[in-house]
């Protein structure tokens, strides 16, 4: 059954905020893919808090000009998905884990913060390690010179402690 006028206006409406939300949009082909597999990748982008939708091309595409980003979803073949992710890896991430598992899911392309990237630059984007991840190390890296510090100083009580000791045993 065909969507009423209404329907589509709230689509695009839900759309377009999607794409505001989001700082990373991926543009998935599922062209073949079944629903056993679809329902995987649903839950994984669930599951790492990525909005996958399935729409048409033309709301795709107006969603997108409605935010300023120049695409046109009618110029992708196959069946278009568009994962959301809060972040700038996380969309990536999750889409081109699933298809490692899954050969008929492919990237097409992305947006990264309002503009357009293509689809070797979306699978670049996805094995960067997360913004938590980076956060890890970037606390391990600040944290290293402390830690030298600290071992130093006890070295050094260490030492003055041993020193203390022989003279009291060469004394005795």
């Amino acid at each position: 059954m065909a969507k009423t006028k209404a329907q589509k206006a709230t689509d695009l409406e839900r759309l377009t905020e999607a794409f505001k939300a989001s700082k990373g949009v991926v543009f998935v082909d599922y062209k073949g893919v079944t629903v056993k597999n679809v329902s995987k990748l649903r839950r994984a982008a669930e599951k790492a808090n990525v909005q996958y939708v399935v729409a048409k091309k033309t709301l795709i595409t107006l969603a997108a000009k409605n935010i300023g980003l120049d695409f046109n979803a009618k110029k992708l073949n196959g069946n278009i998905g568009v994962a959301f992710g809060q972040d700038e890896v996380t969309a990536a991430q999750v889409v081109a884990n699933i298809g490692k598992e899954v050969e008929q899911i492919k990237i097409l392309a992305g947006a990264l913060e309002g503009a357009y990237i293509d689809a070797t630059q979306v699978k670049a984007l996805a094995s960067l390690p997360s913004k938590q991840q980076l956060l890890g190390q970037l606390a391990g890296v600040l944290n290293a010179p402390l830690t030298g510090l600290v071992g130093t100083l006890s070295g050094v009580t260490r030492g003055f402690v041993t020193v203390l000791h022989g003279i009291e045993e060469k004394k005795a």
